[in-house]
């Protein structure tokens, strides 16, 4: 069973509806950050596994790799790229309120 692919899953389902609450539409500088972050997973992640520094139980993944590193890996990106905007404007509307 692909338990990564799962708990990715539940965790991106979050961050979406969170983040069609928030933002409307995502900045082009979401998507180049979205890029940039793809990038560099692809790259220090295959790194990281390479190095047997991080190991991945083969039944738990789909396997299906960019370099060394599964496809499971680059949900983290998406994540952040989507929970950081939302985060960062639900503290700002409260710094707003407070001043």
């Amino acid at each position: 069973m692909e338990t990564y692919l799962l708990i990715n899953i539940v965790f991106i389902l979050g961050v979406i509806l969170a983040f069609r609450i928030k933002i409307k539409k995502p900045s082009k500088k979401a998507w180049l950050l979205l890029a940039i972050l793809l990038v560099l997973t692809a790259i220090f992640d295959s790194i990281i596994v390479g190095l047997d520094i991080v190991g991945y139980v083969p039944t738990n993944i789909l396997g299906i790799y960019i370099g060394n590193a599964p496809i499971e890996d680059f949900f983290y990106a998406v994540l952040a790229t989507l929970l950081v905007p939302v985060v960062w404007n639900m503290t700002e509307k409260k710094r707003v309120k407070k001043s």
